[in-house]
C-alpha cells in the first residue's frame, strides 16, 4: 500500500480577546484546514508554511512552540488504489486577517472554537481543533 506524508496548519488569529480560526473550504466540498504534500528535500514546518501561504496568502505567522499533532487516514486515489495518508500539523498564530484563497479553494471563514469545531468536515479535524483548544487555554 502506498502511503503519502503532508503537513497542515492550524491557523488562529487573536481578535477582543477572542481566538478566531482560519477554516478553508475546498472545491471538493469538505471544510477544513489549510495543508499539503511535503516535497523532496522540505522539512514538514517548511512544508506546512509554504502550503499555508500558497493556500492562504498569509506569511506573516508565529509557530507555536510544543504543538506537533498527526493525523493518518485512508483513502482511493483516482486510480482506485488505496492510500495511506498522514498529515504533521503545527500550530500558528496571524495577526493577518485577509486571506486570498488558491484555485483549490471556494471559500474561507474565521470562527471562534465552538463553531469551528461544528463547521470542519471531518471527525479527525474536529479531535485536532479539540486538542489545539486545550493546548491554548493551558498557556
Amino acid at each position: 500500500m502506498k502511503s503519502e506524508k503532508s503537513a497542515g496548519i492550524i491557523v488562529f488569529r487573536k481578535e477582543r480577546n477572542e481566538i478566531f480560526y482560519l477554516i478553508l473550504h475546498y472545491d471538493s466540498g469538505h471544510w477544513d484546514f489549510p495543508k499539503g504534500h511535503v516535497e523532496k528535500d522540505e522539512d514538514e514546518i517548511k512544508a506546512a508554511t509554504r502550503e499555508l501561504e500558497e493556500e492562504t496568502g498569509i506569511k506573516e505567522i508565529k509557530i507555536i512552540d510544543g504543538f506537533r499533532e498527526i493525523i493518518s487516514y485512508y483513502f482511493k486515489d483516482k486510480n482506485n488504489n488505496l492510500i495511506h495518508k498522514y498529515v504533521m500539523f503545527f500550530l500558528a498564530e496571524t495577526s493577518e486577517k485577509k486571506v486570498k484563497l488558491s484555485f483549490e479553494h471556494k471559500g474561507f471563514i474565521w470562527l471562534p472554537f465552538k463553531n469551528a469545531h461544528e463547521r470542519v468536515t471531518y471527525k479527525n479535524a474536529e479531535e485536532l481543533l479539540k486538542k489545539v483548544d486545550r493546548f491554548l487555554m493551558k498557556k
